[in-house]
């Protein structure tokens, strides 16, 4: 379109210039220079009144789900979004409970993380029927072609437990015995999780899969797990966790029974496995990013609020949010950027 160009580097400009001028002289030299600091925070899209926002994810006793509160949090505050927080308490009718109350009360929009797909439909339903934006994070609430959320931000899970088994395999060489220690099986992310497992082991006609129960999510589950596997299996070469939590439980376990022998996989990254792989404990781990994630949410809600942007008109219905494997050669920089909710 002819002009487009033009517009677009005035509209750079004069967010540049604001920037500068907020930069160089505060609110004070934006007053008398007739721009106000609720100007500046409309350009950056920044709410000039408050917003109310209901955040609710699977469980805030999981560490993912702490560390996306507080991301949430922090961006809020960035964006002037007043943050009130649903807890999922890792059960499904908890959650539900928890999200009718959501669903009663007015907000400027919504977040949510399920902790199984199907499980809060018709009060969400009533929210987006309300017109309040609803940004689905991580697993779906429903399949998307079943209800109108005005996006959904999560990572690639087939990808994260696909990139996390194929390390392992490789790391074994191809051979041996390994268990996958599943989350959630409601849970969409799991889902695609053990997937991506299964598209990589049966690659390797020599790797035996013992077991595959779910813990849930669970650190008591997964330490009862595997008490009885440590018990049951004289070898195991290898085993992926769908979540950090899950496996550094599973390590006290292995510690215990003097079996550090078995290479661990997670997924998320999050500090103490980061801390683990740095030191060996664990093998690898994927970011699935928790920062990015529920800070993108509240970018998302502001955006539709303030910005007026619609669902799949400005913002795609499905947005995907990867991170990458951590190593010890990435460790140190990854944990710097959630240190900072940056991932």
């Amino acid at each position: 379109m002819p002009g487009t160009d033009k517009g677009m580097d005035k509209a750079s400009t004069t967010r540049r210039d604001l920037l500068q001028m907020a930069a160089a002289g505060g609110a004070g030299l934006l007053g008398g220079m007739g721009v106000t600091t609720s100007a500046l925070a409309a350009e950056m899209g920044r709410s000039e009144k408050p917003l109310k926002a209901a955040f609710s994810n699977a469980g805030l006793q999981a560490t993912w789900c702490a560390q996306g509160k507080k991301a949430a949090e922090f961006w809020g505050k960035l964006f002037n979004v007043e943050v009130t927080w649903f807890d999922g308490q890792l059960d499904a009718v908890k959650q539900r409970a928890a999200i009718d109350n959501m669903a009663s009360q007015k907000w400027d929009f919504v977040a949510i993380q399920a902790f199984g797909i199907g499980t809060l439909t018709q009060p969400v339903q009533k929210m987006i029927d309300a017109g309040t934006p609803v940004i689905d994070m991580d697993t779906l609430i429903a399949p998307l072609d079943q209800i109108n959320v005005h996006s959904f931000l999560a990572p690639d899970n087939e990808f994260m437990g696909a990139s996390v088994t194929q390390a392992l395999c490789n790391a074994i060489g191809g051979k041996g015995k390994m268990i996958m220690t599943q989350g959630a099986l409601g849970h969409t992310g799991a889902q695609g999780r053990a997937k991506g497992f299964n598209s990589v082991v049966k690659q390797f006609p020599n790797i035996e899969v013992l077991d595959t129960q779910p813990a849930d999510w669970d650190v008591s589950k997964t330490a009862r797990l595997w008490e009885t596997y440590l018990t049951k299996y004289p070898q195991i070469d290898a085993a992926f966790f769908h979540n950090d939590d899950m496996a550094l439980a599973a390590y006290n376990i292995m510690k215990a029974h003097n079996r550090t022998n078995i290479l661990i996989g997670g997924v998320d990254a999050m500090p103490p496995a980061i801390q683990a792989v740095s030191e060996g404990r664990m093998f690898a781990t994927v970011r699935n990013p928790s920062c990015r994630i529920h800070g993108g949410a509240i970018v998302a809600g502001v955006a539709a609020v303030v910005g007026g942007e619609k669902s799949g008109q400005g913002i795609p219905k499905n947005v995907v949010t990867d991170g990458p494997v951590v190593t010890k050669a990435n460790a140190a920089g990854m944990q710097w950027m959630e240190d900072h909710f940056l991932i």
